[in-house]
């Protein structure tokens, strides 16, 4: 595909496609090409900052209901292209890019609330919505979606929540949308809508429902989905703790999540880290720090923040009350603000995983090192907090930076993936995984094997099952190109 699109086959497959969405919702357009194919990651940006083009689709689709969608995977199947599904378009591991040409599938149009159940705390909507779209029809009934990420204001969808298997900040009390989710339907090849079971729980077989879930586009796509919700918190109570080093943090963080505390948020981090926080923040803490919020009925959220406080000041953290927490809090967002979130021409990643307690701190020594002893030549930096807990262990949201990187365009991707190549490994050889909670794409598919081991024939035979041809957002997950 991308070859000829002004040949024969594509005009049949571009009349096909406007008979089923509308002429009005389709376009070969280069700008909308481009626009289709890039996301938020490094990669990308580093094209648009050289000029440099990305690989995309032959045409953009624009469906409006989980039907089109549908019938668009029907036309694609039929004639054997690749679908490329797309949300907002902020995702950070070039899960965009049409590697193989074909049709991208934007979802934006598909961004109504079907239902909201207050009785059983429920929404059920289109996955195109956006998260703040998403919250002001659930706020007249006092609910929220409690998914606050990053991406939250560069139009992240709800789809791409699921898809990618992302966390908000909230996530230690309220999960990520991958614990929120308890029904999705599906586009899957030849062109059939599927649903998974009504509820998440059961023992009525394998559960499906997680099978889709995070499967970024590459067995199906995404059309709606049905979400737990939950009531918009009656207080939010803040506490904040200056620790000598990070490892009297993270164990003062464990012992407050083994106790079954818990915290909507907790956010602990290391001193580089800390230093960059007080620059986007304009404050001027020290040590470690910790950042707690506690909210809902203000019964039990005052009587976690005195748990908490109890086990943090024992712990040897000093008690710096709930200024520094509440400016986080109401600055949750700034780091990814136009000129405070990094960009080309420095090399940055985002390299996050997530491993039991008893592995975190050794995981966090080792890449550090890694980082800033095997790259020590290009002046490599390393900053790391930790910010989405369980009752099993944490994650830890962990950096690269070269402020200086090479000129040339390909010696500074050549870099940045020996940088990645270096950070993947250090933590799947310390008991973590690939990712946490910005999922796979195209820049993370080559670790796949390496991960899932002896499980990774089975996951290429449901890929083949599901998606026969190939076509659904191939080059992703490493399951390779189109048949």
């Amino acid at each position: 595909m991308g070859a000829d699109r002004s040949g024969y086959s594509w005009r049949l497959i571009r009349h096909e496609l406007a008979d089923v969405v509308g002429p009005a919702h389709i376009s070969q357009e280069a700008d909308a090409l481009r626009d289709q194919a890039a996301d938020w990651s490094w990669m990308a940006q580093l094209h648009r900052l050289h000029g440099l083009p990305l690989p995309t689709a032959d045409i953009v689709v624009w469906p409006a209901s989980a039907l089109e969608v549908a019938q668009v995977v029907r036309v694609a199947s039929d004639h054997r292209v690749p679908v490329v599904p797309r949300g907002g378009g902020s995702g950070t591991q070039g899960g965009t890019f049409a590697l193989h040409g074909g049709i991208a599938l934007d979802l934006t149009r598909m961004d109504r609330v079907l239902e909201v159940d207050t009785r059983s705390l429920t929404v059920h909507a289109q996955a195109g919505i956006t998260g703040p779209a998403l919250e002001r029809q659930l706020e007249p009934h006092g609910l929220t979606l409690a998914h606050y990420p990053g991406s939250y204001h560069f139009g992240a969808t709800l789809g791409g929540f699921l898809a990618a298997r992302g966390s908000g900040v909230a996530s230690t009390k309220y999960g990520k949308p991958e614990d929120m989710v308890l029904q999705v339907e599906v586009a899957v090849p030849p062109g059939r809508l599927v649903s998974t079971l009504p509820v998440p729980s059961h023992a009525s077989g394998p559960g499906l429902l997680q099978l889709m879930v995070g499967a970024e586009g590459t067995l199906g796509v995404l059309t709606s989905a049905t979400m737990r919700v939950d009531p918009v918190p009656e207080v939010r109570r803040f506490a904040s703790f200056a620790f000598a080093d990070v490892f009297a943090g993270l164990e003062a963080g464990r012992r407050v999540m083994t106790q079954r505390w818990r915290p909507a948020v907790m956010r602990l981090y290391d001193h580089a880290d800390r230093s960059k926080l007080n620059d986007i923040l304009g404050t001027d803490l020290e040590g470690s720090l910790l950042l707690v919020v506690c909210d809902g009925d203000q019964r039990l959220a005052d009587l976690e923040l005195e748990a908490i406080t109890g086990i943090c000041v024992g712990q040897g953290g000093h008690d710096l009350g709930p200024v520094p927490a509440r400016t986080w809090w109401d600055g949750k967002y700034e780091p990814y603000a136009k000129g405070k979130a990094p960009e080309p021409p420095t090399i940055f990643g985002t390299t996050d995983t997530v491993c039991t307690y008893d592995k975190i701190a050794d995981l966090y020594r080792a890449k550090k090192k890694t980082i800033e002893e095997g790259f020590a030549e290009h002046g490599a930096r390393y900053t790391a907090h930790f910010s989405h807990w369980y009752p099993w262990g944490t994650m830890v949201y962990d950096r690269f930076y070269v402020d200086d990187p090479p000129q040339d365009p390909a010696a500074a991707l050549e870099l940045h993936d020996q940088l990645w190549d270096a950070a993947v490994r250090t933590s799947l050889a310390n008991g973590g995984v690939i990712n946490e909670h910005h999922g796979v794409g195209v820049k993370l598919g080559r670790f796949m094997r390496e991960q899932h081991a002896d499980f990774w024939p089975y996951l290429l035979g449901i890929k083949a099952t599901l998606d026969p041809d190939g076509i659904m957002n191939p080059g992703k997950l490493g399951f390779g190109p189109p048949r």
